[in-house]
């Protein structure tokens, strides 16, 4: 009885293991598996979403060549363009005329300040700057230009840079800032002050305008096509 009882045992072991073969071995993945192993990318990560939970920078083509230029009153167009240039790695050129504006100088609400005598009188808003041209110029694919709006239009300081070059094959991108105006007709005025190049829509951001809000632009530029 005993002998019986073993030999059950083991036949019971042996149907067990031949089992266990037939689930592990040699077994192909299953159609989601195979979905898994195979399939490709389709769409780039969204923002915000990169693997180490940082926000993934808008990308460039390779061998581009990018310049932010800007004229910041106070602070706010400054601001954006820094963020454009630490997001895409472009080279900075900020605007400053040789004869700089006082606090005083911007007060728009006083009917006796420069800048109101500038905008009633267009003559007077030719100026210098203490750099207009950059080393390199030809080099640069992409030009992004930078103002604040005044008067529904760009700030005329970036006026003399836009005169002072040649934008022949270059892509122009204009920003700008402001508390409540939008971007009107200020880049298509640059355009045509400038002549040549391949001027874009542009874009208006409100004082204090977040990295992502920045971010999202950009990306929506297609820089790395």
């Amino acid at each position: 009885m005993k002998k019986i009882t073993a030999l059950l045992m083991c036949l019971l072991l042996g149907l067990g293991l031949a089992a266990c073969s037939a689930t592990n071995s040699d077994q192909e993945p299953s159609a989601s598996d195979k979905k898994t192993q195979t399939q490709e990318p389709t769409a780039a990560p969204t923002q915000g979403s990169g693997e180490s939970g940082e926000p993934s920078e808008p990308s460039v083509a390779a061998g581009k060549k990018i310049l932010i230029v800007y004229y910041s009153a106070t602070g706010s167009t400054e601001a954006v363009a820094n963020d454009i240039a630490a997001m895409v790695g472009g080279d900075t050129l900020k605007l400053v005329p040789v004869d700089d504006y006082s606090g005083e100088d911007l007060n728009y609400r006083d009917s006796d300040s420069r800048v109101v005598y500038e905008h009633d009188h267009p003559e007077a808003r030719e100026m210098e700057l203490v750099q207009s041209t950059v080393e390199n110029w030809e080099e640069y694919d992409t030009v992004f230009i930078g103002y604040p709006i005044w008067w529904q239009i760009a700030a005329w300081p970036v006026d003399a840079f836009v005169k002072a070059n040649d934008f022949t094959g270059k892509t122009v991108i204009p920003f700008c800032t402001s508390a409540s105006s939008g971007l009107g007709d200020s880049g298509r005025l640059l355009a045509d002050m400038a002549g040549t190049g391949n001027w874009l829509e542009g874009q208006r951001f409100s004082s204090g305008a977040s990295e992502e809000t920045v971010r999202a632009w950009l990306e929506g530029l297609n820089l790395g096509e």
